[in-house]
């Protein structure tokens, strides 16, 4: 086993620790959490390190990044997700690289072209809708209050099929402001739940990364989307 190797057996393992012990103390079985490993600007050979131990599912933030890594991954991952922001006109190279779950349809014009891929190809896709719960600016994402007439919309192109919510939390030092975020989007997830609309299925609530995932899994994150944790700082 090389350092690098090494380094990320240990930060997979410490991980896992801290994982365990939020989830059993918010009451929830670690086993329903899926973590993510955000790959962003790592190598092919780094990737392969973290599937060795224990890494099963992976997800990047642009396609280019995902067309130059996942042919080359020597090691097997059980799903690809892609968490970044989609531009409509990368669609057809990203789904040749058969994502599991796009985290990340905030436009309903996006969501119309990738599903009119999709009918062309006969293919079903599962996404989340994107939440801009910080009400940022500079974030992706749809307000919290036209989410619900947005899922309404996206739930007639019946390609797309709508397995929940993502979020960003805030970039803060305040745990209430972040933990606020979470609840945001939670309180939308029971709310569409309760519709019970038949086309719509709230299974995943994709919030947390490194600095907040503990939060996000108190508020009932059941995917996180992990990168510094597994990694270690980017160079870039």
């Amino acid at each position: 086993m090389n350092m690098t190797e090494k380094n990320i057996k240990e930060r997979i393992d410490k991980l896992s620790i801290r994982i365990n012990t939020v989830a059993e103390h918010s009451g929830r079985n670690p086993e329903s959490i899926k973590l993510i490993a955000v790959t962003k600007t790592r190598t092919p050979e780094t990737i392969d390190s973290a599937l060795k131990y224990g890494i099963e599912f992976i997800g990047e933030n642009k396609v280019q990044e995902a067309e130059q890594k996942l042919p080359f991954l020597k090691e097997k991952y059980k799903e690809f997700h892609f968490v970044g922001h989609l531009q409509s006109n990368k669609i057809h190279k990203l789904m040749k690289l058969h994502p599991t779950l796009i985290h990340s349809i905030d436009k309903f014009s996006t969501a119309e072209k990738l599903n009119e891929y999709l009918s062309k190809k006969d293919k079903k896709q599962d996404i989340l809708i994107q939440v801009n719960t910080s009400e940022e600016q500079s974030k992706f994402g749809i307000h919290p209050d036209e989410t619900l007439d947005f899922i309404k919309k996206i739930s007639l192109l019946s390609n797309l099929k709508i397995r929940g919510l993502m979020t960003i939390g805030i970039f803060s030092d305040n745990e209430n402001k972040i933990r606020k975020c979470f609840q945001i989007l939670r309180k939308i997830f029971e709310k569409i739940k309760a519709e019970k609309n038949p086309i719509v299925e709230m299974k995943y609530l994709s919030m947390g990364m490194t600095n907040d995932f503990e939060i996000a899994i108190q508020e009932g994150a059941n995917i996180i989307r992990i990168g510094t944790a597994i990694f270690g700082i980017r160079n870039l």
